[in-house]
């Protein structure tokens, strides 16, 4: 006898969404010189974030503030909403789970694009929601699909991701504010800005916190080059930013993680610097595919999706002889995506090894 896992636990893979660059150095036996797979930022954070972190260090000992005060204090001015409509989590991976178990019972239906971002799927599948997948309509989310869907299912949640993991693409906001307009009163849109800071301007509509139906994601996690300090957070309407509350981890934003992501809100010039680099990185990765005779994908990201021009097969042997050389990429895997690889800005000297790396991977696939 043991204890038992609930039935649906039981029911799910034993799987997670990513596997990581240590498993593959440990797989491979490989040392990877080139971390262009999770769109981390390979610029690094601000000095300024460094130092308020070194100095905060010995502090370590003490839990975070669990209001996470100073910080939503901060992104209120910065943003122009009242702090009241802020929820601060562990980067949007960790809202996503709060926002499955707030507003999902078994069964319900959730509904999103197929192919975008797997964690999301992850939490919903993972409270028992029913999936409901839409195909990406010319390397895009379709928001007229998304809609229909939601309308024909009677959805609870609906995921948008707006610039687009893992294609990069976007809509402007226009369409997204049609969307937001059009979603139905009793479905929540989860609209996912993670990528919004290296987005051209006009594509993030203005923020309407008045709205019960939907919640915006950000993070410090991708331009602010925090992604291991785990800090995101949502904007929405008031009364569903308290229900967080109901069920947050309230001591899962680390005191170190609430330093360094208000003193990188503060410094909004380096911010500007990294979203230039990453807009010159974006040209080169661009530049290295198609000497290659690659067609890379327009991306309003930090990273850019880079058609292979044959199937997702042969775009899996590019990856894997990729990472035989040290080269840690991603792709996606849904179908007509998965013709694809996914590669992050990065810093030039490890954009040189991916253009050696690429044009030998590409004559092994």
């Amino acid at each position: 006898m043991r204890p038992q896992l609930t039935p649906l636990v039981q029911s799910l893979p034993d799987t997670v969404p990513f596997i990581g660059p240590e498993a593959i150095e440990r797989q491979l036996g490989v040392r990877l010189r080139a971390r262009l797979g999770a769109n981390e930022s390979g610029f690094g954070p601000s000095p300024k974030v460094i130092a308020a972190m070194a100095a905060a260090a010995p502090e370590a000992w003490k839990y975070g503030d669990p209001e996470v005060f100073e910080l939503r204090q901060a992104l209120a001015e910065h943003l122009g909403v009242p702090a009241a409509n802020l929820a601060v989590g562990e980067g949007i991976d960790g809202l996503f789970g709060l926002i499955a178990r707030l507003f999902l019972s078994p069964g319900d239906a959730v509904v999103t694009s197929l192919g975008a971002y797997p964690t999301f799927n992850f939490h919903a599948i993972g409270h028992g929601a029913r999936l409901v997948t839409v195909p990406f309509a010319g390397d895009r989310e379709d928001p007229e699909a998304l809609l229909d869907a939601a309308r024909r299912e009677r959805a609870k949640l609906v995921y948008f991701c707006n610039p687009s993991n893992p294609m990069g693409t976007w809509w402007p906001a226009a369409q997204v504010q049609a969307l937001i307009d059009a979603v139905p009163d009793e479905a929540l849109l989860v609209l996912d800005e993670a990528y919004g800071e290296t987005a051209p301007e006009g594509t993030l509509p203005s923020l309407d916190v008045s709205r019960p139906n939907v919640l915006r994601l950000r993070t410090f996690s991708k331009a602010y080059g925090l992604a291991g300090q785990r800090v995101g957070y949502a904007i929405g309407e008031a009364a569903n930013v308290r229900a967080f509350d109901k069920v947050r981890n309230h001591f899962g934003v680390t005191r170190l993680g609430q330093v360094g992501a208000l003193a990188a809100l503060g410094d909004q010039g380096y911010l500007s610097q990294v979203i230039a680099q990453v807009g010159r990185a974006r040209q080169r990765i661009g530049a290295i595919a198609m000497a290659n005779g690659l067609a890379p994908i327009a991306s309003a990201t930090n990273f850019v999706a880079i058609d292979c021009g044959r199937d997702g097969a042969f775009a899996l042997r590019v990856l894997r002889g990729l990472e035989a050389r040290g080269v840690f990429v991603r792709k996606p895997m849904a179908p007509r995506l998965d013709r694809c690889i996914r590669v992050s800005s990065g810093p030039d000297a490890e954009l040189d090894v991916f253009a050696e790396a690429l044009q030998v991977a590409l004559a092994g696939a």
